[in-house]
């Protein structure tokens, strides 16, 4: 233990390389949660729209890492990481600027076609940082390094979050009426107050677009490091050894229920927030809810990185997997702010699950990490498929959060957060029955 604890997470001579790749984890954690709100603002905007098809906003989005992650790993695996790095921020760029003709057609297809060319780019960078990071340093210091990296996504996160709250649900105009007088404009006044809404929704990803294409020029002209392809097999007995390997299917399965929940709470708190405020005749906040459930997920993810000095990355995923799980019991049934409370402090047990379940499904792995990192980046799917399901639980009884209450007091709205529950449970679970394979991997 004194050896293991004298072994650095990122050593000096690795250092810059490091920080350089773990910028690109707030790179896109900027765009996965200025994403997040935009369910809620297309809804808005776009009132035809079910809760159903508003979440398809999160099914482009996240169908992009399923739909380009093997390609890219396939691409990184005959040419290099840098080019992979490249190519991903090309096309996260492209995504972005296509959001000014989205705007101008006041199409929502147009717009989903966008967030699918963005995560094709986000599918990209994944497939390639996250396995770099692992290699850039010792093996037995590799959860935690990558555990350390990704605790900068969340201030990417931060960052989308106060930009879609300032920039666009702030700004939009068709959120300043009721429903009632909403429907009450003539048609002129609502193609006017459309037009100006999808163009506030666009500029923060055109300006995102610039940003990218200012890092993808200072990565272009940076030297990346070499990883060492002695131990390179072919594909065939990549993907022969993946399969064989029961903890990195099972770990692929786990990531995929485990970013379903993470997407789930972090979109339908919108809806969780509106409903309170129907109800209760409160008027909270959505965002500013969001944005301490991210503060909270960046302090469990610092504190989770401190504590696998001691214990078992494992276990420590199994006691954060229950955690959430009772958050999102307490989500369900307990009532106002409290109930609230409990859906924030879900973000700090989910803190550590990205990371922590990649690098025990990574554990071991050679040359085959290439594309055993591409599944884990296609499991982000359940991002996609996950946000569908709670939106029709929300549609049960019609386009309201409250129109079918359970057992006489819970909301459809408040029920639907009986997936993540399930969800988180899986993942606890995965960390239970990984207790012994990941000793070695503090």
């Amino acid at each position: 233990m004194n050896k293991l604890k004298q072994i650095p997470v990122v050593s000096k001579e690795l250092l810059f390389p490091f920080i350089i790749i773990t910028s690109l984890f707030a790179l896109w954690g900027i765009a996965n949660d200025l994403t997040n709100p935009m369910v809620s603002a297309f809804k808005k905007v776009m009132p035809e729209l079910s809760n159903v098809q508003a979440s398809l906003v999160q099914f482009a989005f996240y169908f992009g890492y399923f739909f380009m992650a093997l390609p890219g790993a396939l691409f990184i695996r005959k040419y290099s990481y840098k080019s992979g790095i490249i190519l991903g921020l090309s096309l996260y760029a492209i995504g972005a600027f296509l959001f000014y003709p989205a705007a101008v057609n006041e199409e929502f297809n147009y717009f989903l076609i966008s967030l699918w060319v963005i995560t094709c780019g986000l599918a990209f960078l994944e497939t390639t940082s996250n396995p770099l990071i692992l290699m850039l340093g010792d093996k037995r210091t590799a959860t935690q390094r990558l555990n350390l990296a990704q605790a900068f996504n969340p201030i990417g996160s931060l960052t989308g979050m106060i930009i879609a709250q300032v920039f666009v649900i702030g700004a939009l105009r068709s959120d300043d009426y009721t429903k009632e007088a909403y429907n009450a404009l003539s048609s002129d006044e609502l193609a006017v107050i459309r037009e100006n809404d999808l163009g506030i929704i666009s500029v923060p990803y055109i300006a995102l677009g610039v940003l990218v294409l200012i890092i993808m020029a200072i990565i272009i002209f940076t030297k990346m490091p070499v990883t060492a392809e002695n131990d390179k097999i072919s594909l065939s007995e990549s993907f022969r050894k993946l399969f064989s390997n029961k903890n990195y299917l099972h770990g692929v399965l786990t990531q995929a229920f485990y970013v379903g929940a993470q997407i789930m709470c972090w979109t339908y708190i919108f809806q969780y927030v509106d409903n309170l405020n129907e109800s209760d005749g409160t008027e909270y906040t959505a965002t500013y809810f969001n944005i301490v459930a991210m503060i909270s997920f960046l302090v469990g993810r610092w504190i989770g990185t401190a504590l696998m000095k001691k214990v078992n990355p494992s276990k420590l995923l199994m006691y954060f997997g229950i955690g959430g799980v009772m958050c999102c019991a307490g989500a369900i049934l307990l009532p106002g702010i409290i109930g609230l409370i409990s859906l924030v402090a879900i973000s700090v047990f989910m803190s550590i699950m990205f990371p922590t379940i990649y690098g025990i499904a990574l554990k071991d792995m050679g040359d085959e990490a290439k594309i055993g990192s591409a599944g884990l980046v296609m499991a982000i799917v359940g991002g996609a498929l996950m946000p569908v399901l709670q939106g029709s639980i929300l549609d049960w009884g019609g386009d309201g959060f409250a129109d079918v209450q359970l057992l006489g007091f819970i909301p459809e709205v408040k029920f639907s957060f009986i997936l993540p529950l399930i969800c988180l449970a899986m993942v606890a679970f995965y960390g239970y029955r990984t207790q012994k394979s990941s000793e070695l991997i503090k």
